[in-house]
């Protein structure tokens, strides 16, 4: 609990400092990075994110992708054959799936209401895993990322590698890194 509560004050630090506008859409990503074990405890304190995104004087705004799939699925014709032979599951997942989420994402990057002072929270990153890689998803909308993108991400952080729910291969990737012991660290 405590450590979900010191995130948010590391995460204040952070977005009360001036954002630079020049930067490329992958340096506009932020990544909150906090145990797998935590999830229910960051839902719970979602708001303190939030206050402090406000009291920065930025706006906030927020898509949850933990149903995606679900949403997905639900909206495929051939939803049952799938369920029959989940194997040919796997080819439309490669080729779609990252775009849907991609997708949902994009719609709340480029909406009207959304600007270069806004900060744009996704959570359920971790629902993605055994689907899809986050961090193909991330490179889709980089180029609508007009403020911030901050991803609550359940994984690890070492050595410029990020890794979801700690069972993956890492990544390198340019976000900004939001850790326990600081931004980049």
């Amino acid at each position: 609990m405590a450590k979900i509560e010191d995130l948010a004050k590391v995460y204040e630090r952070h977005i009360s400092l001036p954002w630079q506008r020049t930067v490329a859409g992958a340096q506009r990503i932020i990544m909150l990075i906090y145990d797998k074990d935590g999830e229910r405890a960051l839902r719970a304190r979602l708001r303190n994110f939030e206050i402090a995104t406000v009291e920065a004087g930025k706006k906030w705004r927020m898509i949850d992708i933990t149903n995606a799939f679900a949403v997905w699925m639900a909206g495929d014709e051939y939803r049952d054959s799938y369920f029959e032979v989940p194997e040919d599951l796997q080819l439309k997942l490669d080729a779609e799936f990252a775009i849907f989420v991609a997708d949902r994402i994009r719609s709340m990057l480029t909406d009207t209401t959304f600007d270069d002072t806004t900060v744009l929270a996704v959570t359920g990153a971790g629902s993605l895993f055994g689907f899809t890689r986050l961090s193909r998803v991330l490179t889709l909308v980089e180029p609508d990322i007009r403020g911030r993108l901050l991803i609550f991400f359940p994984g690890q952080y070492d050595d410029n590698m990020y890794r979801l729910l700690d069972a993956r291969d890492g990544w390198n990737y340019l976000a900004v890194p939001i850790t326990l012991h600081g931004v980049g660290v």
